[in-house]
């Protein structure tokens, strides 16, 4: 399932090349997630270990995650019976 929101992610990525011709990309739905790289797909593989560092993050500090793609990785709420 967290590989299949991590591909999902990715989906919503934004790559720009830069004026010394790398590249920047990141992911708007995932705050935080920037990388760079000197090709694309360096640019791509960074931000994929990127998302990675920030899920895994997130996952340990129980921060809420955004849904991406009907994928829900956020833990059900308590219920309580009193």
């Amino acid at each position: 399932m967290i590989r299949d929101y991590i591909d999902s992610a990715l989906k919503y990525a934004i790559y720009d090349k830069l004026d010394d011709n790398s590249f920047s990309g990141e992911i708007p739905k995932c705050p935080g997630t920037i990388a760079f790289g000197e090709t694309l797909e360096e640019c791509r593989q960074e931000l994929e270990a990127a998302l990675q560092d920030w899920l895994l993050s997130a996952l340990r500090h129980g921060d809420e995650l955004p849904v991406i793609d009907s994928i829900d990785l956020n833990a059900p709420a308590e219920v309580s019976y009193e």
